[in-house]
C-alpha cells in the first residue's frame, strides 16, 4: 500500500502534506488570499508558485501531496514538476474525482465547480487524471462523499472502483459538511465481494469542528489511512483571523497560530496526514513547525473551548467568498 512509504518515512515532517487547492486556479475561498497570491494569477503565474511549493515542500520532508480534478490546473501543474524531477520516487500522490472545474479560470465565476458522483463522472475523470499523472498516482478519492451521495450506494461504481483497486490504486473517499461522521460510518460499510471497499478517508478537522473526531478514530481501527484537509479553517486559525485564544496559545509556544492548529491535530492518533494548503512559501515553512509544537494540559483545554457548532461551522465556510 502507497501509505506505507510514509510509515517508513524518518523525516519529523512525513506526516504533513501539501494540498494545492490554493494554488491550482485563480479563485478560492481562503482568508487572505489577496495578499497571498501575485496580482497575475495567469496559468503560468500559478505553475511558477505551485512549482515553488513543491520543491520547498519536498526539500523540507513533506512526502504526500494532494490534488483533484476540480482544483483547475493542480493536477497538471503537479505532473509537470514530476516530470522535471524523475529523480523523486519517494512520495505518495493522491488526486480526487466528483467535481468538475467550471470557472474557466475567472476568479468572478458563477460556479466554481460541479459536483456528480456518477459511473459516466468516474470514468470521464479518470481517464483525465491518468492523461496527466499516469502510474505516478496512487490514491484516487471521491471527492466530498455526504451522507446522501450515491458514490455510496452505487453497485457498478464500486464494482470498477475494485477494478482500479485490483490494479494496485489505494481507493478512498473525502468527506465535508455537518454530517461526516454518518458519511465516513456509511462509506466504511461499503464492501465488494465482502472486502472493504476504501482504503482511506480524507476529512475536515480543526480546532473549531472536531466532530468528525469518533468516526475517523473508528475508520484509523477498520484500517484506514486518516487525512485531515482544512486544518486552518480556511484561514480562521491564522494570523490575523485566529481567535484570541489560539493567539495566546501560539504566543507562548514561539511559534505561528497556524502551526499550533495543525499540531493540535497531530496529537490525534488516528491522524495519518495533515495536510497543509499553503499559497506561500513562509506560510508553507510555519505549517511545517508544527511538527515540532508541544502543547500542555492548560493549553490543550484554552484550544478546547474554541469549538463550534458544526451546522454553525459549516454555515459560515459556505458564506466564505471567493477570492
Amino acid at each position: 500500500m502507497p501509505f506505507a512509504r510514509l510509515a517508513a518515512a524518518t523525516t519529523p515532517t512525513a506526516h504533513i502534506g501539501l494540498g494545492l487547492a490554493a494554488v491550482g486556479r485563480p479563485g478560492y475561498i481562503n482568508l487572505g488570499r489577496e495578499q497571498d497570491l501575485p496580482a497575475d494569477r495567469s496559468v503560468d503565474a500559478l505553475r511558477e508558485r505551485t512549482h515553488e511549493l513543491l520543491e520547498a515542500a519536498y526539500a523540507q520532508g513533506v512526502r504526500y501531496f494532494d490534488v483533484a480534478r476540480s482544483y483547475g490546473r493542480s493536477e497538471e501543474f503537479l505532473a509537470d514538476w514530476l516530470n522535471h524531477r524523475p529523480d523523486i520516487d519517494d512520495i505518495v500522490i493522491g488526486s480526487k474525482w466528483g467535481y468538475t472545474y467550471t470557472a474557466d479560470w475567472h476568479i468572478d465565476a458563477e460556479a466554481h465547480e460541479v459536483k456528480d458522483h456518477s459511473l459516466a463522472t468516474y470514468e470521464r475523470q479518470r481517464a483525465e487524471t491518468a492523461e496527466l499523472l499516469g502510474d505516478r498516482l496512487d490514491l484516487y478519492q471521491i471527492h466530498s462523499v455526504t451522507p446522501d451521495s450515491p458514490a455510496l450506494t452505487d453497485k457498478e461504481l464500486h464494482a470498477k472502483l475494485a477494478e482500479a483497486a485490483a490494479q494496485g490504486l489505494s481507493i478512498g473517499f473525502s468527506t465535508s459538511g455537518p454530517a461526516q461522521a454518518e458519511a465516513i460510518r456509511a462509506a466504511l460499510a461499503v464492501t465488494v465481494d465482502d472486502e472493504p471497499l476504501f482504503r482511506t478517508v480524507q476529512a475536515t478537522y480543526n480546532v473549531l469542528e472536531t466532530s468528525a473526531a469518533p468516526a475517523l478514530a473508528e475508520a484509523h481501527d477498520a484500517g484506514l489511512t486518516v487525512i485531515v484537509k482544512e486544518g486552518v479553517a480556511n484561514g480562521r486559525l491564522v494570523e490575523p483571523y485566529a481567535p484570541d485564544a489560539l493567539k495566546s496559545v501560539a504566543a507562548e509556544t514561539s511559534l505561528g497560530s497556524d502551526a499550533v492548529a495543525l499540531a493540535l491535530i497531530l496529537r490525534q492518533p488516528w491522524a495519518g496526514v495533515v495536510l497543509s494548503g499553503a499559497a506561500t512559501a513562509n506560510q508553507l515553512a510555519s505549517n511545517l513547525h508544527a511538527a515540532v509544537v508541544d502543547l500542555d494540559d492548560d493549553q490543550l483545554s484554552r484550544l478546547a473551548a474554541l469549538v463550534e457548532d458544526p451546522q454553525a461551522y459549516w454555515e459560515r465556510r459556505g458564506q466564505l467568498p471567493w477570492h
